[in-house]
Parts: structure tokens; C-alpha cells; sequence
């Protein structure tokens, strides 16, 4: 089933062409066919195939002299007993492929050179499959703006831009110098993009703003008849407390009648929920992996969007979603450490990172509250410093600083509307952590109520103390006078 999904997720890829160079995807332990689009070969062609950097000739069809050759012991034997040649075509067939095939093959016929890119996945590679199929490749966060670049400083008189969204080719922006006009198309996709999409009218630059994992997807960019392929991957972030429930949102409204919807976890690429419609089966696998989902997990039937309920730290980790396919990630942070921290109103008050300083690609994200608003943000590898002061009706405006070094976040002028969490979420070398504050913002009417107490308790424990007091004197002074009247009677008696 894991092997199944991948190649799907290969499939949408597998097969496309970019500057002249045909590329293709495969699955390791598949096979996989580079083809010449011959129809048939002529009695003086001479076809040759050839491999990597060195160009090493590995098959060749030489029709002249009637002679196949494939050169399978070349290259430490990386092609023993895998490569097949069609005689009447020149086709170039490799057998159960491994990592080592991947690269640079060349056919040459007779003075024609066409150039393939051969990509081949382990299981291991999912997350990584997309960065030799693009000419550029670009993650965001949900909510986050992107902006996709043309490369260009400057338009000329007579360019036409257009930007391209998903399998549909859906024209969504367009700059036509000649006609001295730009149009958005924001209402295209169900408005998708309404209010999202930016064109820069010098370069032709596309920025999309809060963005969701419905916008996550192949972009292309023509420039006149030159052509540049995006991917923008667009995670959906989570971060709860133990115990707490959490759903991860398909961005469906229904599911069509031959959709097929498959939640994974990161873990080994597990399955744990899938529904399938073609077969009227909704299924949740919640007994794999030592039974760290059982009774937890919940599908929507209308939507497909999966709750995990009493959450543990086990649950932290991504969770992919395929849609026919159409493949989605999120990340998921369980938290079970809250450091309590109490300030006063006016006053700063500083969230420790526990960073000495941070590396080269390493992203910090701070969220605030129950909906996990970002508001601040540091992205080493794009060089990023970001504060959302204006989000939540402005409450944090002009009140966050970031330290740079560490990831430290401080709020300044501190008021009661900044009481609540603060979560942390630190991926650092590419592992996620996370961490939780629970503050507590106090007015001076607050404040003053509390000395006022804590004065009040001091004194009736002072009274307190004085009335045993008191209350000791008096029973020893009674016990002293009736000793003496009983040695003052005693004395009596004796006479």
C-alpha cells in the first residue's frame, strides 16, 4: 500500500519536458522506459545511449552493421542485466532501477542529441520528490505570503506574462506589455485566490498572500514562449496541548462520487484513515503502530477531514493527505511542558527560546491562543525576520521583538489582552520541537487587590498569634493563683 501511494504521487510527475531535457520519475524496483519516438529505424542509423557526467556509452543499435550492444559491466556493473533495447525503436528500457540510475541519460541519433532526467525514489524520498521536478521549488506556511520570481528586472514592449495555476493549466494572472494591461483572475478555482494574488508591474513577480493549502500546487510561469515550472508546498501547522482534540482540514466541501482520500502519518508513510468512494468505504486504521491512534481518530464523511481526539506527544509529526492525486502536509505539534510565567501590566516580558543561537536553516515560529494565530516568525534559510503585529485586531502592535541569535520573543507594554499561550515551534536541522507559556498579565486594581490580601491574612495571623498569647498568660496567671491558695490552705491545716 506505502509502495502504491508513492507511485501515485509519481505518477502527476512522471512525465514532462523542460529546455529539451525529458524528464522521468520512478519508484526503486521499478522499471522504466526512455523513449526515442522512433516509429522505425533506418538502414544507415546508428543510435547510441549514454549515462552521467562521463558520458559513458552503455546500449547502442548500430543499424549499418546489424549489431545491438548493451555495455551493462561499464560503470562498476550499476547496469548488469537491466537494460533492454527496442530493436525497432531504439527505446532504452532500465529493469529494477535503484538510487544509482538516477541522473543524466543521453540518446544520440545519428546528429539529433535529445537529453532525459531520470529521478528514482526509495520509499524514504517522499517528502523530497518534488525538488528535481521544478525548476524551483518553494515551501510555505499556511497563512504565510510567497512570492514566486520571473528572474527578470525589467518587461519589454512586446512580453506577455502569464501565470498558470494546477493540473487544469487555470490562467489566474497576466501582464500584456503591448496591450498596457494587468489582470488578476482571483474569482478563477471556486475564488480561491480572491484577494490573494499581487503581479509586480516591473519584473512580473506573482506574491500570494495568506496562504492555505488549497493554493499548494504546480505554478507555471510563461514569458512569450518560455516556460518555468513552481511547486509550492503549503503546510498546514497545528500545534495542541496533550489531551486536547485537533482536526486537520481537507479544504473540502464534498467529496465526489470517484474520490479516493488517504490520510498518512509520517511514521514509515503509515496508512491510518482512508475513504474510498468509487467502493462506499470509509476506514480507519487506528491499530497501527502499537495502537498510538486507537478510538482517536474521527473522519469527516462529508469533507474527509480527520480529527484526532485525547492527543498525545506520539501524534507530534506530519501527516500527509492525498486526494485522488492531490497531496497536502501538515505538521502537528503535541505539547506536554507549560511554563507559567505572571508579569504585571505595562511591564515586558521575555519567552525563552533555550537557543544559544540558530543555524543556517533553521525556522522558528510563535503563535498565540486557542486558534494559534502566528505572530512572529524567524526563516534562516530565506534570511526571514517576521513580526504579525496587526493580526488579532492590532493587540500586538508594535509590541514583539525577536532576538535575531536565539528566537527569543519579548512583549513590551504588556496589557490583559496579552494573557494566554504562547507556543513555540522550533525545526532545527530539520526535526521539530516544540514548547508552551501560559501568561498571566496583571492590572494594578489585580494587583493591588492581592497586596491588599496578603496584608489582611498577615494581620489576622498577627492577631491570631497575639490572642494565644494573650490566651497562655491567662491560663498560667489563673494556675499560678490557685497553686498559691492551695499551699496558703495547706499551710492552715497543719497548725
Amino acid at each position: 500500500m506505502k509502495k502504491m501511494f508513492l507511485k501515485l504521487v509519481l505518477l502527476c510527475l512522471c512525465f514532462w519536458r523542460l529546455d529539451g531535457v525529458e524528464s522521468e520519475s520512478v519508484m526503486e524496483g521499478d522499471s522504466v522506459s526512455l523513449n526515442s519516438y522512433l516509429t522505425e529505424m533506418k538502414d544507415d542509423d546508428v543510435i547510441q545511449w549514454r549515462f552521467g557526467d562521463e558520458n559513458t556509452l552503455i546500449a547502442e543499435i548500430n543499424v549499418t552493421a546489424n549489431r545491438i550492444t548493451v555495455y551493462d559491466d561499464v560503470l562498476d556493473g550499476r547496469f548488469r542485466d537491466r537494460l533492454k533495447l527496442d530493436n525497432h525503436s531504439g527505446s532504452l528500457t532500465i529493469t529494477n532501477t535503484t538510487t544509482e540510475h538516477a541522473g543524466e541519460y543521453k540518446l544520440q541519433i545519428n546528429s539529433e542529441i535529445q537529453n532525459f532526467y531520470l529521478s528514482v525514489y526509495s520509499d524514504y524520498d517522499y517528502s523530497d520528490y518534488e525538488y528535481r521536478a521544478f525548476d524551483e521549488y518553494v515551501t510555505v506556511f499556511e497563512g504565510d505570503s510567497v512570492s514566486l520570481n520571473s528572474d527578470l528586472t525589467e518587461m519589454k514592449d512586446d512580453d506577455l506574462i502569464q501565470w498558470r495555476f494546477g493540473d487544469e493549466n487555470t490562467l489566474i494572472a497576466e501582464i500584456n506589455v503591448t496591450a498596457d494591461r494587468i489582470t488578476v483572475y482571483d474569482d478563477v478555482l471556486d475564488g480561491r485566490f480572491r484577494d490573494r494574488l499581487k503581479l509586480d508591474n516591473q519584473t512580473g513577480s506573482l506574491t500570494i498572500t495568506n496562504n492555505t493549502t488549497e493554493h499548494a500546487g504546480v505554478y507555471i510561469l510563461l514569458i512569450n514562449s518560455e516556460r518555468t515550472r513552481f511547486f509550492l508546498a503549503v503546510i498546514g501547522l497545528k500545534s495542541v496541548m496533550v489531551g486536547d482534540s485537533v482536526s486537520l482540514n481537507s479544504d473540502l466541501t464534498e467529496i465526489k462520487d470517484d474520490d479516493v482520500i488517504q490520510w498518512r502519518f509520517w511514521f514509515e508513510n503509515t496508512l491510518i484513515a482512508e475513504i474510498n468512494k468509487r467502493a462506499d468505504r470509509i476506514t480507519v486504521y487506528d491499530d497501527v503502530l502499537d495502537g498510538r491512534f486507537r478510538d482517536r481518530l474521527k473522519l469527516d464523511n462529508q469533507t474527509g477531514s480527520l480529527t484526532i481526539t485525547n492527543t498525545t506527544t506520539e501524534h507530534t509529526g506530519d501527516y500527509y493527505l492525498q486526494i485522488n492525486s492531490e497531496i497536502k502536509r501538515f505538521i502537528l505539534a503535541v505539547i506536554d511542558e507549560v511554563k507559567s510565567v505572571s508579569v504585571m501590566e505595562g511591564d515586558s516580558v521575555s519567552l525563552n527560546s533555550d537557543l544559544t543561537e540558530m543555524k543556517d536553516d533553521d525556522v522558528i515560529l510563535w503563535s498565540f491562543g486557542d486558534e494559534n494565530t502566528l505572530i512572529a516568525e524567524i526563516n534562516k534559510r530565506f534570511n526571514r525576520i517576521t513580526v504579525y503585529d496587526d493580526v488579532l485586531d492590532g493587540r500586538f502592535r508594535d509590541r514583539l521583538k525577536l532576538d535575531n541569535q536565539t528566537g527569543s520573543l519579548t512583549i513590551t507594554n504588556t496589557t490583559t489582552e496579552h494573557t494566554g499561550d504562547y507556543k513555540l515551534l522550533k525545526f532545527l536541522g530539520g526535526r521539530l520541537s516544540s514548547k508552551a507559556f501560559r501568561v498571566s498579565v496583571y492590572d494594578s486594581v489585580h494587583s493591588c487587590g492581592s497586596t491588599e490580601a496578603v496584608i489582611r491574612l498577615v494581620l489576622s495571623a498577627l492577631v491570631g498569634v497575639a490572642t494565644v498569647i494573650i490566651l497562655v498568660y491567662d491560663i498560667r496567671s489563673r494556675r499560678a493563683e490557685r497553686d498559691q491558695t492551695h499551699i496558703h490552705t495547706s499551710g492552715s491545716i497543719e497548725i
